[in-house]
């Protein structure tokens, strides 16, 4: 589980960056859009499962003993 939340994390990470890059050349870069984005539910699927990534490695990290 621990890995796959960090997969997701670099792939929303990315997926933000080129969509902010994307804009100031005036393009959509969003890698998950392009991918999936014939399958809307698909695409929302997967930002779900980035949030949750998230929502579990800030978890993780506040339940860390010794911080």
């Amino acid at each position: 589980m621990e890995q796959l939340s960090k997969i997701l994390l670099i792939v929303g990470g990315l997926n933000w960056g080129l969509v902010g890059v994307g804009d100031f050349v005036g393009s959509n870069w969003n890698i998950v859009n392009i991918v999936v984005g014939s399958w809307p539910t698909l695409e929302s699927v997967v930002y779900v499962l980035v949030g949750a990534a998230a929502v579990y490695e800030l978890y993780g990290w506040a339940t860390k003993k010794g911080v």
